[in-house]
């Protein structure tokens, strides 16, 4: 159980125990001023101990393959348009130099500090949305307005809504789980707002992603599953009228791609296909045949394909390992936060990364219609990447502030 020295109030239920020695190892103990910012009155006992090891050495993990692939999807591309076999790569390096410093960054910055951005950051990216779609800055690839172009940066705002909504509700929720509440209406104003230029831009899968994260950040909080329940069902009414009519041939050619193999369901015969020549071992690293202008965007939406045709189902149940694990290391964070704040962060952020990659790893198997989005850590994209790694470092900054963990009390002492 969980140590809790409570001075807040008198109707703590722990006993006094003279004993209580400090498990942290080399960490240290510290009070933790309650309140609002901690989730709950009086005060919390919590140790200060390094960063989650585990975690690092996954998303570690995770890097390498993703650096690896893209190297491998990426050189035909390349070549193809006639750049550096690497350009791909180097790029992408590149962008995970950044994304290293603001994972370093915030490791050591204080996530509580993090709830006075609750709504500039939020109306930040809105802004970046509005550029995208309302000025020349906007870039268009593949029919899909979704790119802001600043000098030689090609940014995806999209991205960084995910941070920014998981940062806006956690701060609330952490305060109230009640829904209807006149200091929250401003941030359902940009969360819809948000929403609506997304949908524009096409980006469905993230407008599906940005509300189920807001849906399981409600309920973590305590709120009730009815209130969820509704707006569902309304929004799945409206959804027919939602679709643009590619993204219904998209689901049309899922359940049968061979109605228009040469069309909307080429990108899922070649994905299988992909999962079909690499068999349990696959053809060994770099030997994609897919790869070789067959499979479109293999080193972005579909890279997870290439990876199942050069390692196998071995290397795909590997990653897909390395993602549950990083949940579970995740959830544990969150357990252990001392913080209803720090709770939240952390399950957005586990369910954000870990539900992204679930899509990717589903379109590109054929358990989902196809849909444009990254597998994260590893697909190429530097937007992606970058947000993944900051939200990483948020991670490892809850991971150091454990509530402290003590011997249970003997059983006569609790007569």
């Amino acid at each position: 159980m969980y140590y809790q020295r409570s001075q807040g109030r008198g109707d703590s239920g722990f006993p006094r125990n003279p004993s209580r020695r400090n498990l942290g190892g080399t960490g240290q103990r510290e009070e933790y001023g309650g309140g609002n910012s901690g989730g709950g009155r009086g005060q919390k006992n919590y140790i200060i101990s390094p960063p989650d090891k585990t975690l690092i050495w996954i998303i570690g993990a995770l890097i390498v393959i993703g650096m690896m692939a893209i190297f491998s999807a990426g050189s035909p591309r390349a070549i193809a348009e006639g750049v550096n076999p690497v350009f791909f790569t180097v790029r992408q390096l590149a962008w995970l130099g950044g994304g290293i410093v603001g994972a370093v960054f915030f490791t050591h910055y204080d996530y509580k500090k993090l709830r006075a951005f609750t709504y500039q950051l939020p109306f930040f990216v809105l802004i970046l949305l509005l550029l995208v779609q309302f000025t020349p800055l906007g870039h268009t690839v593949n029919e899909a307005k979704r790119w802001l172009v600043i000098g030689p940066l090609q940014l995806q705002p999209s991205e960084f809504a995910k941070p920014a909504i998981i940062l806006m509700f956690a701060s609330l929720f952490a305060e109230s789980p009640k829904l209807l509440e006149d200091k929250k209406i401003p941030a359902y104003i940009i969360f819809a707002a948000s929403l609506l230029l997304i949908y524009k831009q096409p980006n469905l899968s993230m407008m599906i992603l940005l509300t189920l994260t807001f849906g399981v950040l409600y309920y973590m909080a305590g709120g009730l599953i009815k209130h969820i329940l509704a707006p569902a069902g309304l929004a799945l009414g409206a959804l027919p009228f939602l679709i643009r009519g590619y993204q219904l041939q998209r689901l049309k050619v899922w359940l049968d791609p061979n109605k228009d193999p040469l069309g909307a369901g080429y990108n899922i015969i070649q994905s299988l296909v992909a999962f079909v020549e690499g068999g349990f071992f696959g053809v060994g690293f770099g030997n994609s045949k897919q790869k070789l202008s067959w499979l479109p965007e293999g080193h972005t939406d579909f890279i997870f394909a290439v990876i199942a045709e050069e390692f196998g189902f071995l290397g795909c149940f590997f990653i897909i390992m390395l993602f549950a694990m990083f949940l579970h290391r995740s959830f544990i964070i969150a357990s252990r936060s001392p913080d209803m704040f720090g709770k939240l962060l952390a399950i957005g952020i586990a369910f954000s990364i870990g539900f992204q990659a679930f899509m990717n790893m589903a379109v590109a198997s054929s358990f989902m219609p196809a849909t444009g989005i990254p597998l994260p850590f590893i697909s190429y994209g530097g937007s992606s990447l970058l947000v993944s790694l900051c939200m990483f470092g948020v991670l490892l900054n809850i991971s150091k502030k454990k509530v402290q963990r003590i011997r249970p009390y003997a059983k006569k002492a609790a007569y």
